[in-house]
């Protein structure tokens, strides 16, 4: 299998700087020789320099349906399994939908790093932010070239809900920002002073500080939120990596009880907060997902799991199989460790009931996928 990044299926292309591994071989593309009819021209000028974005070059619906082969790929070949004759499909606007994103400064210039590399590329705009983060780049620009800029300051987030901006410092080279920084920010951009955000989202409103996770695209989470709990309903759910409770408050409009575990205690915090409307039916638990799994007997009706990158794994795998709830969503954002987490399931008895990718990050590599389960039989 040969890998090269920036060529489409089909296309004659010259590849330089050729190095095999096993039964891969990885090189970069000189030239197009032939091109896709697929092909079209970046809309970035940071395009293949930055490496944010790997699929500006392919048209959106193409980037979708090859997105859809891949995951078919390697369920195939990771995970040993038939995909669904029919993958779900859903996308939404393919620009400016990202609510997060990390800027990097070095020698004056304020971007994103390239692919591979800890360079920074410079720029002026990201066409896949939101409209209130490329305002907060042209700010932060412009307060480079104040003398208070803070010149060891090397990384940093920004989070928003389109009317405030939260400040997450990355890294600033084990040296401490004063208060007065962060004061100089909030008076060009508010929120930068907050401790947390209010974001709205799957009908609820939600408190989102500054170490816990969110999901990234603002125009399809409501989306993601109704297709992960579609006919969910009953006495007792389990929702695993609950972060701030996205899919545990509405799964406590849908179940008697919740359980939501999440390891993180800033988060954990938010989702205590999130659900304090729900607090008979909401249990809140700060712990692993494989110490709590370990820790329980008895089987609730529905499961749902939204692990980051690392997948479920070995452990949670096997209480699962061991616990055996009738209904288990999974949402991932890795089609490797997926596949791998399915081919455990599917071999304790799980069977694959619906499969949709939903296209959260368009005009790059990223799948997220939502698998509903069910226990052979039911």
């Amino acid at each position: 299998m040969l890998l090269a990044p920036y060529a489409l299926p089909g296309e004659l292309a010259r590849v330089t700087g050729l190095s095999e591994k096993r039964d891969m071989v990885r090189g970069r593309v000189g030239e197009i020789l032939e091109p896709s009819p697929e092909r079209i021209t970046p809309r970035c000028p940071y395009f293949g320099r930055c490496g944010g974005c790997q699929y500006q070059h392919a048209s959106e619906t193409y980037q979708s349906r090859q997105k859809v082969e891949i995951l078919r790929e390697v369920l195939r070949r990771i995970g040993k399994l038939e995909p669904p004759a029919a993958i779900g499909l859903i996308v939404g606007p393919p620009w400016n939908y990202r609510n997060r994103i990390q800027l990097h400064f070095d020698g004056g210039w304020i971007g994103f790093r390239e692919q591979g590399s800890h360079k920074v590329v410079g720029i002026e705009h990201c066409d896949v932010a939101s409209p209130r983060l490329n305002e907060a780049v042209g700010v932060l620009r412009e307060m480079m070239g104040d003398r208070r800029w803070p010149r060891f300051l090397r990384s940093m987030e920004l989070f928003t809900n389109e009317r405030e901006v939260q400040l997450n410092v990355l890294d600033s080279g084990g040296r401490h920002l004063s208060r007065s920084f962060f004061e100089w920010c909030a008076e060009r951009l508010p929120g930068a002073m907050s401790a947390a955000l209010s974001y709205p989202a799957a009908g609820s409103v939600f408190r989102v500080s500054h170490k816990s996770f969110f999901q990234v695209n603002r125009f399809l989470t409501d989306r993601l939120v109704d297709l992960a709990l579609e006919s969910a309903g009953g006495e007792t759910a389990l929702d695993l990596y609950a972060g701030v409770g996205l899919f545990t408050v509405p799964l406590g409009r849908r179940f008697r009880h919740v359980t939501a575990i999440e390891a993180v205690a800033s988060a954990v915090h938010d989702l205590e907060y999130n659900a304090r409307a729900l607090s008979g039916t909401v249990t809140a638990v700060r712990s692993t997902t494989e110490s709590y799994l370990e820790r329980l007997s008895e089987a609730p009706e529905f499961v749902l799991a939204d692990p980051p990158r690392a997948g479920l794994g070995r452990d949670a795998t096997r209480h699962l199989n061991r616990l055996k709830p009738k209904r288990l969503t999974v949402i991932s954002c890795d089609p490797s460790t997926l596949a791998r987490d399915l081919a455990e399931l599917c071999t304790g008895g799980y069977a694959i009931v619906e499969m949709t990718l939903v296209d959260m990050f368009p005009q790059t590599a990223q799948i997220e996928t939502v698998v509903k389960l069910a226990r052979q039989g039911f």
